[in-house]
């Protein structure tokens, strides 16, 4: 009997099997859950992006991004140990940190300059400050903490050159800033480490916007990891101590702040951080955090063990920066993890017994 003029298009049942005993089955079929005879003319919905194209614009950034991700981190440390030299009384330690400090945020300045395209860019970002946007506040942070590390790296120089920098009555003014410009650039390295992590969780790329709270943690840990890792390489051994110390404390802060973030990821958005480039580069980070530790505690006074062990943190550090970049952009290009993770995240609400709302609701 013909209900509708589309029943013609309805695919045909399979024949019944018969049971044994020449009975025949009830008719239910066992892929209907309603037990209903008919076949379904819609299939089970599989959600997925148009035409398989990503959900979300991958960000449109560069190994030049990765690089000032890395340097700035560099930068950063080098200044809190320039600060840890100055008030310790160890002036090679002190020099080493403090120049180091301004080669990498000028290398990085360079590297976001031309990602940028344009140098007057970045100035237009310094015309207004807005709180809300890490940008904003990065640049400032940026301006300020380059500011007082360049003026106490001109001192070391002028130091180093015998005084024979063409500064006439300034010296005395670069003699007496030195101090305050060194506490002024430690203050703002923290922020400067971690605000590139903030900047990279307000994006809506699936696997830094699920790390943005623990991400700041990883950065400023691979921050500590990068500057001692810096200051063992260039600072003979007996005035290193602070940054050993640094050292330690940046592997365990390291592995604990990614496993922390690993955890309360959700598991399908965490999968960039284990597979392709990013994973291995962030295997490889691992192992060169922990031989870089074990090194700078079981040898760390030896002079060659302490290089190695430094440049060791090094790479291991800008393995982290170009691992975390590398699985963002990973993540962004597959609507799966754009997708999956917003389903779980549904049914979670609706398991809790939120029902009520628009992202239950779809209303």
């Amino acid at each position: 009997m013909t209900l509708s003029e589309f029943d013609s298009f309805r695919p045909s049942e399979p024949a019944r099997r018969r049971r044994q005993g020449g009975q025949r089955g009830t008719g239910r079929r066992r892929d209907n859950g309603d037990g209903s005879r008919e076949m379904p003319m819609v299939p089970e919905p599989e959600f997925a992006s148009y035409y398989g194209r990503p959900v979300v614009k991958p960000a449109p950034w560069g190994d030049d991004v990765a690089i000032y991700l890395f340097l700035g981190g560099v930068a950063a440390g080098s200044a809190l140990l320039g600060l840890g030299g100055q008030l310790t009384g160890r002036p090679m330690l002190r020099r080493n940190a403090r120049l180091g400090a301004l080669t990498a945020v000028s290398a990085g300045a360079v590297a976001l300059v031309k990602d940028l395209g344009r140098p007057e860019r970045f100035l237009h970002m310094l015309r207004t400050f807005k709180v809300t946007s890490p940008m904003s506040v990065g640049s400032w942070i940026l301006s300020a903490f380059s500011a007082g590390t360049g003026v106490a790296a001109v001192a070391e120089i002028d130091r180093m050159s015998g005084s024979r920098l063409p500064l006439g009555p300034l010296r005395k003014v670069l003699q007496a800033v030195e101090g305050p410009a060194g506490v002024e650039a430690a203050l703002f390295a923290g922020p400067l480490a971690a605000y590139t992590a903030v900047l990279l969780g307000d994006t809506a790329t699936p696997t830094w916007n699920a790390a943005h709270e623990e991400l700041p943690f990883v950065f400023v840990s691979s921050a500590c990891l990068a500057s001692a890792g810096l200051a063992m390489v260039t600072t003979p051994v007996h005035e290193t101590g602070p940054a050993r110390k640094l050292a330690v404390l940046g592997v365990v802060g390291d592995m604990a702040a990614m496993k922390v973030m690993e955890h309360r990821m959700d598991p399908v958005v965490a999968e960039p951080l284990h597979q392709g480039k990013a994973g291995a580069m962030l295997k490889w980070s691992e192992r060169l955090a922990v031989a870089g530790g074990l090194g700078t505690l079981l040898g760390g006074r030896n002079r060659v063990v302490a290089a190695a062990s430094g440049v060791a943190l090094l790479a291991a550090s800008a393995l982290t920066r170009f691992g975390v970049f590398e699985a963002g952009l990973a993540s962004a290009r597959d609507p799966r993890y754009t997708i999956e993770p917003q389903k779980n995240r549904l049914a979670a609400r609706r398991a809790a017994g939120v029902t009520g709302d628009a992202i239950t609701t779809g209303s």
